[in-house]
């Protein structure tokens, strides 16, 4: 493969970033794949910034929203994920913020409810044990799948 020209790389990065929202780690993978030089690196990262292809605020807003709605993730999960992109502490807060608190209820019931009719015997204890430790690995925070689990049984059909 030649190499890039540093404008075909920020040409080549601007058209990746426009597939869909991208953090700065991201692109910075990207572009030492395809062997560009560290201070080029900089200078195209920043002019992407510059230019709005690139905005962690918004991408971390739509890694929440995708990864709690698509993927059922639960708020530890996803916050480790965006930590892990070297995302800003205070963007990962104000992003997981936003999450609407029903419809995140509602999301991990609806994980708890699918787990439980995979149980044979899903009123038992190793069973409920098992939808516990299900939860807990989609992100779930113990506190709510616990108050989940204790309305769910008695409320709902799980």
């Amino acid at each position: 493969m030649k190499r890039l020209s540093d404008s075909e790389a920020l040409n080549k990065a601007a058209a990746y970033c426009t597939l869909c929202e991208r953090c700065t780690s991201e692109v910075q993978t990207k572009l030492t794949a395809w062997e560009i030089e560290p201070s080029a690196q900089e200078h195209i990262i920043k002019r992407l910034i510059a230019e709005g292809f690139i905005n962690e605020e918004r991408y971390c807003k739509a890694f929440v929203n995708d990864k709690l709605r698509f993927n059922h993730w639960g708020v530890i999960k996803i916050c480790a994920a965006l930590r892990e992109k070297h995302l800003p502490q205070n963007l990962i807060k104000k992003a997981t913020d936003e999450i609407d608190e029903d419809e995140y209820m509602q999301i991990l019931s609806k994980v708890i409810e699918n787990k439980r009719k995979e149980q044979k015997n899903p009123d038992d204890y190793t069973s409920k044990q098992k939808i516990i430790r299900f939860a807990a690995s989609r992100g779930f925070e113990p506190n709510k799948i616990m108050q989940t689990i204790k309305t769910g049984y008695d409320e709902m059909d799980i």
